[in-house]
Protein backbone atom coordinates (compact mmCIF):
# COMPACT_ATOMS: atom_id res chain seq x y z
CA UNK A 1 0.00 0.00 0.00
CA UNK A 2 1.02 3.40 -0.86
CA UNK A 3 3.14 5.20 2.32
CA UNK A 4 0.83 8.36 3.42
CA UNK A 5 1.76 11.76 2.28
CA UNK A 6 5.03 13.30 3.79
CA UNK A 7 3.86 17.14 3.21
CA UNK A 8 1.04 18.75 5.10
CA UNK A 9 -2.04 19.53 3.18
CA UNK A 10 -3.20 22.65 4.85
CA UNK A 11 0.13 23.96 5.28
CA UNK A 12 1.11 24.38 1.67
CA UNK A 13 -2.73 25.68 0.42
CA UNK A 14 -1.86 28.03 3.31
CA UNK A 15 1.47 29.59 1.92
CA UNK A 16 -0.25 29.11 -1.93
CA UNK A 17 -3.41 31.19 -1.07
CA UNK A 18 -1.17 33.61 0.96
CA UNK A 19 0.37 35.29 -2.47
CA UNK A 20 -3.51 36.17 -2.91
CA UNK A 21 -5.47 39.67 -2.35
CA UNK A 22 -8.01 39.13 0.57
CA UNK A 23 -11.69 38.78 -1.65
CA UNK A 24 -9.63 36.01 -4.02
CA UNK A 25 -8.72 34.06 -1.43
CA UNK A 26 -11.47 34.28 0.32
CA UNK A 27 -13.56 33.31 -3.19
CA UNK A 28 -10.99 30.13 -3.35
CA UNK A 29 -11.47 29.24 0.79
CA UNK A 30 -15.12 29.13 -0.04
CA UNK A 31 -15.37 27.45 -3.55
CA UNK A 32 -12.99 24.47 -2.15
CA UNK A 33 -13.84 24.28 1.28
CA UNK A 34 -11.00 25.63 2.62
CA UNK A 35 -11.84 26.79 5.72
CA UNK A 36 -12.49 25.72 9.33
CA UNK A 37 -16.43 24.47 8.24
CA UNK A 38 -14.60 22.19 5.19
CA UNK A 39 -18.20 23.85 3.54
CA UNK A 40 -18.13 24.09 -0.43
CA UNK A 41 -20.22 27.42 -1.96
CA UNK A 42 -21.44 27.42 -4.79
CA UNK A 43 -20.92 30.82 -7.26
CA UNK A 44 -24.26 32.14 -6.59
CA UNK A 45 -24.39 31.82 -2.77
CA UNK A 46 -20.93 33.43 -2.98
CA UNK A 47 -22.11 36.14 -5.34
CA UNK A 48 -24.77 36.71 -2.52
CA UNK A 49 -21.91 37.23 0.13
CA UNK A 50 -20.22 40.01 -2.21
CA UNK A 51 -23.06 41.26 -3.48
CA UNK A 52 -22.08 40.33 -7.27
CA UNK A 53 -22.68 37.81 -10.15
CA UNK A 54 -21.87 34.44 -9.84
CA UNK A 55 -20.14 34.89 -13.43
CA UNK A 56 -17.82 37.45 -11.67
CA UNK A 57 -17.49 34.93 -8.61
CA UNK A 58 -16.03 32.51 -11.82
CA UNK A 59 -13.71 35.35 -13.23
CA UNK A 60 -12.54 36.45 -10.08
CA UNK A 61 -11.91 31.67 -8.86
CA UNK A 62 -9.99 31.76 -12.44
CA UNK A 63 -7.83 34.85 -11.81
CA UNK A 64 -6.89 33.86 -8.56
CA UNK A 65 -6.03 30.15 -9.79
CA UNK A 66 -4.00 31.50 -12.55
CA UNK A 67 -2.15 33.76 -10.18
CA UNK A 68 -1.24 30.80 -7.51
CA UNK A 69 0.11 28.35 -10.53
CA UNK A 70 2.41 31.81 -12.13
CA UNK A 71 3.90 32.43 -8.22
CA UNK A 72 7.11 32.07 -6.91
CA UNK A 73 5.41 30.04 -3.98
CA UNK A 74 4.02 27.26 -6.58
CA UNK A 75 6.95 26.70 -7.96
CA UNK A 76 8.87 26.00 -4.66
CA UNK A 77 6.29 23.11 -3.58
CA UNK A 78 7.45 20.89 -6.82
CA UNK A 79 7.86 18.13 -4.37
CA UNK A 80 4.22 18.55 -3.49
CA UNK A 81 3.16 17.74 -6.70
CA UNK A 82 5.65 15.40 -7.54
CA UNK A 83 4.58 13.19 -4.47
CA UNK A 84 1.27 13.19 -5.23
CA UNK A 85 2.44 12.28 -9.01
CA UNK A 86 3.69 9.26 -7.37
CA UNK A 87 0.73 8.52 -5.45
CA UNK A 88 -1.10 8.18 -8.39
CA UNK A 89 0.84 6.44 -10.33
CA UNK A 90 1.09 3.91 -7.44
CA UNK A 91 -2.76 3.76 -7.09
CA UNK A 92 -2.92 3.01 -10.90
CA UNK A 93 -2.89 5.98 -12.83
CA UNK A 94 -6.55 6.60 -13.39
CA UNK A 95 -8.38 6.94 -10.04
CA UNK A 96 -12.55 7.58 -9.06
CA UNK A 97 -11.76 11.45 -7.03
CA UNK A 98 -13.48 9.66 -4.14
CA UNK A 99 -10.90 6.61 -4.25
CA UNK A 100 -7.69 8.99 -4.37
CA UNK A 101 -8.80 11.29 -1.31
CA UNK A 102 -9.99 8.59 0.77
CA UNK A 103 -6.40 6.82 0.56
CA UNK A 104 -4.94 9.63 1.34
CA UNK A 105 -6.80 11.11 4.18
CA UNK A 106 -10.28 9.89 6.22
CA UNK A 107 -11.27 13.65 7.10
CA UNK A 108 -13.57 16.24 4.52
CA UNK A 109 -11.01 19.07 5.05
CA UNK A 110 -8.30 17.33 4.48
CA UNK A 111 -9.68 15.96 1.86
CA UNK A 112 -10.38 19.52 0.35
CA UNK A 113 -6.89 20.83 0.51
CA UNK A 114 -5.56 17.79 -1.33
CA UNK A 115 -8.59 18.23 -4.27
CA UNK A 116 -7.42 21.71 -4.14
CA UNK A 117 -3.90 21.59 -4.87
CA UNK A 118 -4.97 18.41 -7.69
CA UNK A 119 -6.88 21.38 -9.02
CA UNK A 120 -3.75 23.37 -9.05
CA UNK A 121 -1.43 20.91 -10.94
CA UNK A 122 -0.39 21.43 -14.07
CA UNK A 123 0.14 17.49 -13.81
CA UNK A 124 -3.43 16.13 -13.37
CA UNK A 125 -6.34 15.83 -15.63
CA UNK A 126 -9.72 15.44 -13.93
CA UNK A 127 -12.97 14.68 -16.08
CA UNK A 128 -15.89 14.85 -14.14
CA UNK A 129 -19.15 12.48 -13.19
CA UNK A 130 -20.96 11.50 -16.17
CA UNK A 131 -23.70 8.68 -16.69
CA UNK A 132 -20.95 6.30 -17.01
CA UNK A 133 -18.12 7.46 -14.96
CA UNK A 134 -17.49 9.08 -11.26
CA UNK A 135 -15.34 12.30 -10.93
CA UNK A 136 -11.51 10.93 -12.06
CA UNK A 137 -8.26 11.95 -11.90
CA UNK A 138 -5.31 10.42 -14.21
CA UNK A 139 -2.43 11.88 -15.83
CA UNK A 140 -1.73 10.11 -19.20
CA UNK A 141 -4.35 10.33 -21.58
CA UNK A 142 -3.56 7.18 -23.63
CA UNK A 143 -3.65 5.42 -20.55
CA UNK A 144 -7.23 6.91 -19.66
CA UNK A 145 -8.48 5.92 -23.00
CA UNK A 146 -7.80 2.46 -22.34
CA UNK A 147 -9.08 1.90 -19.62
CA UNK A 148 -12.62 3.69 -20.48
CA UNK A 149 -13.01 1.70 -23.41
CA UNK A 150 -12.34 -1.55 -21.58
CA UNK A 151 -14.62 -0.69 -18.77
CA UNK A 152 -17.31 0.21 -21.80
CA UNK A 153 -16.83 -3.46 -23.39
CA UNK A 154 -16.95 -5.20 -20.05
CA UNK A 155 -20.44 -3.26 -19.35
CA UNK A 156 -21.63 -4.45 -22.79
CA UNK A 157 -20.62 -7.51 -22.46
CA UNK A 158 -23.04 -8.34 -19.32
CA UNK A 159 -26.43 -9.46 -19.06
CA UNK A 160 -28.96 -8.58 -17.05
CA UNK A 161 -28.76 -11.46 -14.60
CA UNK A 162 -25.29 -11.92 -14.86
CA UNK A 163 -23.55 -12.43 -11.36
CA UNK A 164 -19.73 -12.60 -12.12
CA UNK A 165 -17.16 -14.15 -9.15
CA UNK A 166 -14.82 -11.02 -8.75
CA UNK A 167 -11.79 -13.41 -9.68
CA UNK A 168 -13.47 -14.46 -13.06
CA UNK A 169 -14.59 -10.18 -13.54
CA UNK A 170 -10.59 -9.00 -12.83
CA UNK A 171 -9.56 -11.88 -15.20
CA UNK A 172 -11.98 -10.68 -18.21
CA UNK A 173 -11.00 -7.10 -17.59
CA UNK A 174 -7.11 -8.29 -17.52
CA UNK A 175 -7.37 -9.74 -20.97
CA UNK A 176 -8.98 -5.91 -22.31
CA UNK A 177 -5.66 -4.32 -21.09
CA UNK A 178 -3.14 -6.74 -21.59
CA UNK A 179 -1.14 -4.85 -23.74
CA UNK A 180 -0.67 -2.23 -20.72
CA UNK A 181 2.55 -2.33 -18.65
CA UNK A 182 2.72 -5.20 -15.64
CA UNK A 183 2.41 -2.38 -13.30
CA UNK A 184 -1.29 -1.97 -13.99
CA UNK A 185 -1.98 -5.68 -13.97
CA UNK A 186 -2.32 -5.78 -10.06
CA UNK A 187 -5.93 -6.84 -8.55
CA UNK A 188 -5.88 -3.96 -6.60
CA UNK A 189 -5.17 -1.43 -9.49
CA UNK A 190 -7.84 -3.34 -11.38
CA UNK A 191 -10.19 -3.22 -9.02
CA UNK A 192 -10.17 0.46 -8.48
CA UNK A 193 -10.39 0.88 -12.00
CA UNK A 194 -13.97 -1.23 -12.14
CA UNK A 195 -15.37 0.77 -9.80
CA UNK A 196 -14.71 4.21 -11.13
CA UNK A 197 -17.38 2.83 -13.53
CA UNK A 198 -21.44 3.43 -12.57
CA UNK A 199 -22.30 0.95 -14.94
CA UNK A 200 -21.42 -1.94 -13.64
CA UNK A 201 -21.08 -2.45 -9.65
CA UNK A 202 -20.33 -5.30 -7.01
CA UNK A 203 -22.72 -6.66 -4.20
CA UNK A 204 -21.69 -7.25 -0.58
CA UNK A 205 -20.67 -11.01 -1.35
CA UNK A 206 -18.27 -9.24 -3.49
CA UNK A 207 -19.83 -10.69 -7.00
CA UNK A 208 -19.91 -8.17 -9.91
CA UNK A 209 -22.52 -7.53 -12.47
CA UNK A 210 -25.01 -4.76 -13.98
CA UNK A 211 -25.52 -1.78 -11.17
CA UNK A 212 -28.83 -1.80 -12.16
CA UNK A 213 -29.64 -5.52 -11.85
CA UNK A 214 -31.12 -6.55 -8.17
CA UNK A 215 -28.60 -9.20 -7.83
CA UNK A 216 -26.40 -6.41 -7.41
CA UNK A 217 -27.93 -3.54 -5.68
CA UNK A 218 -30.17 -5.18 -3.72
CA UNK A 219 -33.57 -3.86 -2.55
CA UNK A 220 -35.10 -5.41 -0.51
CA UNK A 221 -36.15 -8.66 1.39
CA UNK A 222 -36.62 -10.90 -1.37
CA UNK A 223 -32.97 -9.61 -3.50
CA UNK A 224 -30.85 -10.19 -0.01
CA UNK A 225 -32.51 -13.87 -0.02
CA UNK A 226 -31.84 -14.85 -4.06
CA UNK A 227 -27.89 -14.01 -2.95
CA UNK A 228 -28.22 -15.41 0.10
CA UNK A 229 -29.52 -19.13 -1.43
CA UNK A 230 -27.28 -18.82 -4.45
CA UNK A 231 -24.28 -18.42 -2.75
CA UNK A 232 -25.49 -21.02 -0.57
CA UNK A 233 -26.08 -23.47 -3.26
CA UNK A 234 -28.73 -25.70 -2.27
CA UNK A 235 -31.74 -25.88 -0.52
CA UNK A 236 -31.67 -24.12 3.05
CA UNK A 237 -34.45 -23.50 5.55
CA UNK A 238 -35.94 -20.01 5.57
CA UNK A 239 -34.86 -19.51 9.36
CA UNK A 240 -31.09 -20.03 8.21
CA UNK A 241 -31.78 -17.19 5.26
CA UNK A 242 -33.24 -14.83 7.69
CA UNK A 243 -30.02 -14.93 9.71
CA UNK A 244 -27.79 -14.84 6.83
CA UNK A 245 -29.44 -11.66 5.40
CA UNK A 246 -28.89 -10.40 8.95
CA UNK A 247 -25.15 -11.21 9.46
CA UNK A 248 -24.13 -10.62 6.17
CA UNK A 249 -26.59 -7.47 4.61
CA UNK A 250 -26.68 -6.13 8.14
CA UNK A 251 -30.56 -5.88 7.55
CA UNK A 252 -33.00 -7.21 10.57
CA UNK A 253 -34.98 -9.92 8.88
CA UNK A 254 -37.72 -11.31 10.37
CA UNK A 255 -38.22 -15.08 9.70
CA UNK A 256 -41.62 -14.83 9.47
CA UNK A 257 -41.43 -11.97 6.64
CA UNK A 258 -38.49 -13.56 5.33
CA UNK A 259 -40.82 -16.86 5.00
CA UNK A 260 -43.49 -14.74 3.36
CA UNK A 261 -41.67 -12.95 0.94
CA UNK A 262 -39.93 -16.22 -0.57
CA UNK A 263 -43.36 -17.94 -1.15
CA UNK A 264 -44.66 -14.77 -3.02
CA UNK A 265 -41.34 -14.89 -4.91
CA UNK A 266 -41.11 -17.19 -8.35
CA UNK A 267 -37.36 -17.13 -7.82
CA UNK A 268 -37.60 -19.05 -5.35
CA UNK A 269 -39.61 -23.26 -4.77
CA UNK A 270 -40.36 -24.82 -1.51
CA UNK A 271 -38.59 -28.35 -2.13
CA UNK A 272 -39.07 -29.31 1.79
CA UNK A 273 -40.73 -28.38 5.17
CA UNK A 274 -39.27 -24.83 4.93
CA UNK A 275 -36.94 -25.45 2.54
CA UNK A 276 -36.18 -23.11 -0.27
CA UNK A 277 -33.97 -23.77 -3.35
CA UNK A 278 -33.88 -21.26 -6.60
CA UNK A 279 -36.29 -22.11 -9.83
CA UNK A 280 -33.21 -21.40 -11.97
CA UNK A 281 -32.00 -24.66 -10.58
CA UNK A 282 -34.43 -26.37 -12.41
CA UNK A 283 -36.96 -27.61 -9.32
CA UNK A 284 -40.44 -28.04 -10.39
CA UNK A 285 -42.89 -25.49 -8.79
CA UNK A 286 -46.44 -26.61 -6.24
CA UNK A 287 -46.82 -28.74 -3.86
CA UNK A 288 -46.01 -32.94 -3.66
CA UNK A 289 -49.09 -33.27 -6.15
CA UNK A 290 -48.13 -30.80 -8.01
CA UNK A 291 -44.57 -32.51 -9.40
CA UNK A 292 -46.09 -35.48 -9.76
CA UNK A 293 -48.36 -34.59 -12.29
CA UNK A 294 -45.22 -32.58 -14.16
CA UNK A 295 -43.15 -36.41 -13.33
CA UNK A 296 -46.10 -38.17 -15.21
CA UNK A 297 -46.64 -35.57 -18.20
CA UNK A 298 -43.56 -35.43 -19.10
CA UNK A 299 -42.52 -39.36 -18.54
CA UNK A 300 -45.53 -41.24 -18.93
CA UNK A 301 -47.05 -43.90 -16.61
CA UNK A 302 -44.59 -45.12 -14.04
CA UNK A 303 -44.37 -47.63 -11.02
CA UNK A 304 -44.64 -46.13 -7.46
CA UNK A 305 -40.85 -46.87 -6.98
CA UNK A 306 -40.16 -44.90 -9.97
CA UNK A 307 -42.12 -41.81 -9.21
CA UNK A 308 -40.84 -41.57 -5.60
CA UNK A 309 -37.11 -41.26 -6.85
CA UNK A 310 -38.32 -38.80 -9.53
CA UNK A 311 -39.98 -36.62 -7.14
CA UNK A 312 -37.01 -36.58 -4.53
CA UNK A 313 -34.74 -35.54 -7.38
CA UNK A 314 -37.51 -32.35 -6.55
CA UNK A 315 -38.38 -32.38 -3.02
CA UNK A 316 -36.59 -33.08 0.35
CA UNK A 317 -40.20 -35.39 1.96
CA UNK A 318 -40.48 -38.48 3.12
CA UNK A 319 -41.62 -41.54 0.45
CA UNK A 320 -44.25 -41.94 2.34
CA UNK A 321 -45.49 -38.42 1.65
CA UNK A 322 -45.49 -39.57 -2.22
CA UNK A 323 -46.70 -42.56 -1.49
CA UNK A 324 -50.08 -40.99 0.11
CA UNK A 325 -50.30 -38.82 -2.44
CA UNK A 326 -50.22 -41.22 -5.16
CA UNK A 327 -53.81 -42.88 -3.48
CA UNK A 328 -55.40 -39.90 -4.55
CA UNK A 329 -57.79 -41.12 -7.36
CA UNK A 330 -59.18 -37.99 -8.32
CA UNK A 331 -55.62 -36.97 -9.39
CA UNK A 332 -54.23 -40.69 -10.41
CA UNK A 333 -54.76 -43.87 -11.37
CA UNK A 334 -52.95 -46.95 -11.49
CA UNK A 335 -53.26 -49.59 -13.98
CA UNK A 336 -52.78 -53.36 -14.68
CA UNK A 337 -49.44 -53.43 -15.01
CA UNK A 338 -48.92 -51.03 -11.50
CA UNK A 339 -48.35 -47.84 -13.02
CA UNK A 340 -49.51 -45.08 -12.54
CA UNK A 341 -50.78 -42.59 -14.55
CA UNK A 342 -52.94 -39.40 -14.39
CA UNK A 343 -56.62 -39.74 -14.19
Amino acid sequence: MTPAIKFKPKQVTKRLLGVLPARARDVLVSRFGLGAKAERMTLEAIGQTYSITRERVRQIENYAIHNVKKSEAYKKEKAVFDELDAVLHELGGFVAEEDFLNHLAKDTSTQNHINFLMILSHTFKREKEDDEFKHRWYIDEALSTKVHDSLRKLYKNLGDDDIIPESEIINTFLDYVKDLSDHFKKEEIIKRWLSVSKKIGRNPLGEWGLASSPNIKAKGMRDYAFLVIRKHGSPIHFTQVAKAITDIFKKKAHVATCHNELIKDPRFVLVGRGLYALSEWGYLSGVVKDVIKKVLEKHGPLTKQEIIEKVLKERYVKENTIAINLQNSKHFKKDKDLKYSLA
